[in-house]
């Protein structure tokens, strides 16, 4: 058997969230892991039930949720669906890998300068 899929559904009004939750529910690959009623609970949730895709509300404005940043930063295995049924429009999120580069000198200093240059990059840009 293969392993599923775990949804956390965040949607907002409540007739949204149950009719998304009517519609997977009865899905044999998907399990429902939780279901969020306050915005304001949904990190907590999504922090106790390590879902694989969580599915929310999308705004009238289309623009990318600033819960998605911050859930997407510390989760960055989940995906996330945005829905606006009255716009009949809907958003996939997801986190990838960025890779940078830059030149290292071929030398003894070189390769010391780019092993501490590490430290430098946390958190901020090369």
């Amino acid at each position: 058997m293969t392993e599923r899929i775990r949804v956390v559904v965040a949607n907002r009004p409540r007739l949204m969230r149950e009719l998304v939750l009517e519609t997977i529910s009865d899905q044999p690959d998907i399990e429902i892991v939780g279901e969020v009623q306050e915005e304001g609970d949904i990190l907590r949730v999504v922090e106790e039930m390590e879902p694989d895709f969580l599915i929310i509300a999308l705004d009238e404005s289309k623009q990318r949720p600033r819960l998605c940043d911050a859930l997407l930063r510390q989760h960055p295995g989940m995906r996330i669906l945005a829905l606006a049924p009255e716009q009949n429009s809907s958003i996939f999120y997801w986190a990838s890998l960025d890779i940078h580069s830059s030149r290292v000198e071929a030398s003894e200093q070189g390769v010391l300068r780019a092993l501490r240059r590490k430290t430098q990059l946390v958190g901020g840009k090369p």
